[in-house]
């Protein structure tokens, strides 16, 4: 019998009339739209009830999805020789500048070319108290996220890193640009975040879910948009995309947690993790990095600047 995990979900007004392997690529966010139409082809997708083989299907609002995602029997990482733009790195830790599409450890549909991959072939060994499919990775980033990364070489740093982040010990600010202008130069938006009940792919502020804190300022205004930098005092997942949903300014650029249509053909949300502060967990010594902004975040940047 195979083992896995199911995931069910609602589709909504937003996804509906789109293809099933886009929107299932969509929100699944670390597999690939070719792994997810393997999954089709092979039976692992229902519609209300019934397998779906077509994996150019348009799906109707209201339509109950079931995807099977089998687990995977992959064994460990393995290296690869990717280019990664290292900050800092000592024999303890290394601060890594991860490029928008890349996934940060292996997943479904994604046993190579990850984060993970580089890393093993940079450093050779990395701390696994994480478990082996994710030696060194101390907290992550979404895949079409930009930015900065801090990861444990040895056991130690990963013990140290991981406390601070428990703590809130650790200082997290993002560039993003959202929709729609503010009403306010600055605020806190503190909802809890958890599995959204009608799609458990997605994160949503629900009732009882983990308590979560994102503090923003605005930087620039556009005609229809604005230009925020967040600061995490929490770490759910994809806690800035869906706070900011929550409060109707979905990131410019998301499909998940805003409409399936974005401007300048954008397919993924411009988020870029900017800057990064701990303390080393061996030297006991402060530290602080930042990153500048991708150069397809700039262009996107120009236009809205011009009011293309």
């Amino acid at each position: 019998m195979s083992t896995g995990e199911s995931y069910i979900f609602l589709i909504d007004e937003e996804h509906a009339g789109r293809r099933i392997d886009s929107v299932l690529s969509l929100l699944m966010e670390e597999a690939s739209r070719s792994y997810i139409q393997k999954l089709i082809e092979e039976g692992m997708v229902k519609v209300d009830g019934s397998p779906v083989f077509s994996k150019k299907l348009k799906l109707l609002s209201g339509r109950r999805v079931e995807l099977f995602l089998p687990r995977q029997e992959s064994g460990p990482p393995e290296p690869e020789p990717i280019e990664l733009e290292v900050l800092y790195e000592d024999e303890d830790l290394a601060v890594i500048n991860k490029p928008k599409g890349m996934v940060v450890h292996p997943g479904a549909g994604n046993a190579n070319g990850t984060l993970v991959n580089a890393l093993l072939h940079r450093y050779g060994k990395l701390s696994s108290l994480n478990g082996e499919d994710r030696p060194g990775i101390v907290h992550r980033i979404d895949k079409d996220t930009s930015g900065l990364l801090v990861i444990a070489r040895t056991d130690a740093a990963l013990r140290g890193l991981a406390a601070q982040f428990a703590k809130h010990g650790v200082s997290r600010s993002y560039i993003a640009v959202v929709r729609h202008r503010l009403a306010e130069p600055a605020g806190t938006i503190d909802a809890p975040i958890g599995r959204d009940p009608k799609n458990r792919l997605r994160m949503a502020v629900v009732k009882g879910g983990r308590r979560a804190v994102t503090h923003y300022e605005l930087l620039e205004e556009y005609s229809s948009s604005a230009m925020v930098r967040a600061r995490l005092e929490t770490g759910r997942t994809h806690q800035i995309r869906v706070h900011f949903a929550h409060i109707k300014h979905p990131l410019l650029g998301d499909s998940v947690y805003g409409p399936a249509k974005q401007p300048y053909g954008l397919g993924s949300q411009l988020l870029h993790a900017q800057f990064l502060g701990f303390v080393h967990p061996i030297k006991d010594e402060y530290m602080e990095f930042s990153a500048p902004l991708p150069q397809d975040f700039e262009k996107i940047l120009e236009k809205l600047r011009k009011g293309i």
